[in-house]
């Protein structure tokens, strides 16, 4: 549905996780494939878990489009406070960064991981949730202001604006 460009560096992890959901009104939902699992590195006892994190930054993109939650979520915060990560402090310029504590990094941490890596570059409130409620999709806002609405002007933006105009 989405025609804009993924979101940069991890924050395109998120937004890909935050999509899998296809459709917020019938929970269709693509983490039962096994192929897109496998893409975000889960287990079929995963899947669970996965879901919950994945609603609870729907929730927080929505935040940061200025709405309200979509339903009662695990605040984030929780979520991401079980998350195995280290500092990793680079020896050559002294730069650090948080990383998963473990190579085989469990989706937990490679979310906490690209939040904090997008906090520091100043990207992460720009991950935003449409403003369409059948739709909530994430995107990446690139607007010059920041303040994009719909993950698609072609298609949520086109509708909100017709269902405005036919209200006069």
């Amino acid at each position: 549905m989405n025609e804009r460009a993924s979101a940069p560096g991890g924050l395109a992890l998120i937004e890909a996780l935050v999509n899998t959901l296809q459709d917020i009104t019938t929970g269709a939902d693509t983490l039962g494939s096994a192929k897109v699992r496998e893409r975000f590195g889960i287990t079929a006892d995963g899947v669970d878990d996965a879901r919950e994190l994945r609603e609870s930054l729907r929730a927080t993109c929505l935040a940061h489009a200025g709405h309200p939650p979509h339903r009662a979520v695990t605040p984030l915060g929780e979520l991401l406070a079980k998350a195995p990560l280290r500092v990793l402090v680079d020896d050559r310029d002294g730069s650090a960064a948080l990383v998963p504590l473990h190579d085989d990094a469990s989706l937990l941490s490679r979310v906490a991981a690209a939040i904090a890596e997008a906090t520091a570059a100043g990207t992460w409130t720009r991950l935003k949730a449409c403003e369409a409620e059948d739709c909530r999709w994430a995107f990446y806002d690139r607007s010059p202001a920041g303040r994009g609405r719909w993950c698609s002007m072609a298609v949520c933006g086109a509708r909100a604006k017709m269902r405005r105009y036919r209200a006069k």
